[in-house]
């Protein structure tokens, strides 16, 4: 029985270790996401604030052939 009783505990030892080590990784993991969702909307303002448009404004439009 206190051999059993033993083997419990330090599997509840171990486990708790673990959730704790898990919870830490979870933690860094979400201050990486949200660094990178940062960066990715830094990213994006910066190349929408670089892109031309294909469309050309109408006074700069050439007439079509039928005119």
């Amino acid at each position: 029985m206190n051999q059993q009783l033993e083997l419990l505990e330090t599997k509840v030892a171990f486990q708790e270790m673990t959730i704790e080590e898990l919870n830490q990784m979870v933690v860094k993991l979400q201050a990486d996401i949200s660094k990178l969702k940062e960066q990715l909307m830094l990213l994006s303002q910066k190349l929408q604030a670089t892109q031309t448009s294909n469309i050309a404004n109408l006074s700069e439009e050439t007439p079509p052939p039928h005119y």
